[in-house]
């Protein structure tokens, strides 16, 4: 007994490390990035510590006091022994020993201060006033725009800035590049006036396309199963092609058919319409292509699997029917239909979870427009997460987005269980009991 359990897990452990690999992981991963501020600007491996003219306004906002941040922006030039090791490699070493004999260990709070003090050499005079301007940077302490690769190392130049302890906390906070544990991902998503709407357009998508999808597979799956044999695989097989095409060259088709140099436009300008977009002139236009698109794919998977299962239904049920009277429309409501709450229940559950993430043939055809009118939840992720417009990639948010749409994919699963009476549907007929 033992050798056979283990002989199956043999064989189910490909499909554990499947799900592993292709469910369980992203999702525990998307919950990671979720509450963190990963973006472009933070990087995802940590970061440095960088204080600069953004930050100082932050900081500001926050109500640092002035004085510190005059200390932060001014920093000053100190002759130290780093500054004269510069000098003596850009100048000579005699150059730098002279300055460090007249103004060893001063501190000057303005550049100009600085060259008052390199004008002063007598023996190893810096003629040209550039040469002084370059000189005098040498000695320059501010810790604006220079980065720090560890926190101890921005707290030590914080130090010699004589910036106060009770303010280097926050002054380092401020200062960090990298990303940080945040809940402002899920703030933003409830604050943010676009997320109403890509929730309503989510639910207008995936209610049309999936009554499309569910009504008009059920629909060819019943009226090809009544057709001759061949003719029935033939109709099928048209049907099937929108599946099977590739993404891109589907959607194209669908551009020639709609755009205003396309067959539509075409055929309507020999009625007097002038040529027009017929995808993308109004947001009504464009949701009926929108779910046109992707119902004709979803419509075509569910012909499959309700083809099927009624053929899987014993002919002997459909013959007595017959005999008895019924008709091609009581044969349906009372024998078809009944034998088919297992795959209306399985097509349901996975054209729902499906158009839920799904928004790639959005994106080819409209990306999300007119006027955002199309952009649906999973392709805000996107655009949020992989390719906006403002350039910084805000993978966090991205990732909020994408945990929404996982919880409203689980609870919905519960749902359509519940409403489908899941427990009644795997229970054990009466003649096996």
């Amino acid at each position: 007994m033992r050798n056979v359990n283990w002989l199956g897990l043999a064989f189910l452990s490909p499909a554990l490390v499947m799900v592993t690999l292709f469910f369980l992981l992203p999702v525990v991963l998307t919950g990671f990035f979720a509450f963190t501020n990963m973006s472009t600007a933070t990087g995802v491996t940590g970061g440095e510590y960088l204080l600069n003219s953004a930050s100082l306004r932050r900081l500001q906002n926050e109500g640092l006091p002035q004085e510190v941040l005059a200390k932060l922006e001014a920093g000053g030039y100190r002759v130290d022994a780093a500054g004269l090791a510069a000098l003596a490699e850009a100048t000579t070493p005699a150059t730098a020993q002279e300055l460090e004999q007249l103004h060893g260990a001063a501190e000057f709070s303005d550049r100009r201060d600085m060259e008052r003090a390199l004008k002063d050499l007598r023996d190893n005079r810096i003629r040209r006033t550039r040469d002084r301007k370059e000189a005098a940077e040498l000695f320059k302490r501010s810790i604006l725009n220079e980065r720090f690769a560890t926190e101890a190392a921005f707290r030590a130049a914080l130090t010699e800035t004589g910036t106060p302890a009770a303010h280097a906390e926050q002054i380092t906070t401020a200062a960090y590049t990298g990303w940080v544990w945040t809940t402002k991902n899920v703030e933003l998503l409830f604050a943010l006036p676009s997320t109403l709407r890509y929730a309503a357009n989510t639910a207008l998508y995936v209610t049309l396309t999936l009554a499309f999808n569910v009504g008009f597979g059920l629909f060819l799956a019943i009226t090809t199963f009544y057709l001759p044999k061949g003719q029935g695989a033939a109709f099928r097989a048209i049907w099937f092609l929108p599946r099977i095409l590739p993404p891109v060259l589907y959607v194209l088709m669908w551009r020639w058919f709609t755009w205003d140099t396309g067959f539509l436009a075409t055929v309507t300008g020999y009625f007097g319409i002038s040529p027009k977009n017929w995808m993308l002139d109004t947001s009504y236009h464009a949701w009926t292509v929108v779910v046109l698109i992707n119902g004709f794919v979803g419509a075509s998977m569910g012909m499959i699997i309700f083809s099927s299962a009624i053929r899987a239904i014993p002919t002997s049920m459909l013959h007595a029917s017959e005999v008895d009277g019924a008709g091609r429309w009581q044969q349906v409501r009372w024998i078809i239909l009944p034998q088919l709450a297992w795959p209306i229940l399985f097509i349901t559950c996975y054209q729902t979870l499906s158009l839920l993430t799904s928004f790639e043939y959005i994106l080819l055809a409209t990306d999300g427009g007119p006027g955002r009118a199309t952009e649906v939840w999973s392709l805000a992720a996107y655009h949020t997460a992989l390719n906006n417009y403002g350039g910084n990639l805000e993978y966090g948010l991205g990732a909020a987005f994408a945990l929404v749409l996982v919880l409203i994919g689980i609870a919905a699963s519960l749902i359509y269980f519940r409403l489908f009476n899941f427990k009644r549907l795997i229970t054990k007929p009466l003649i096996e009991g």
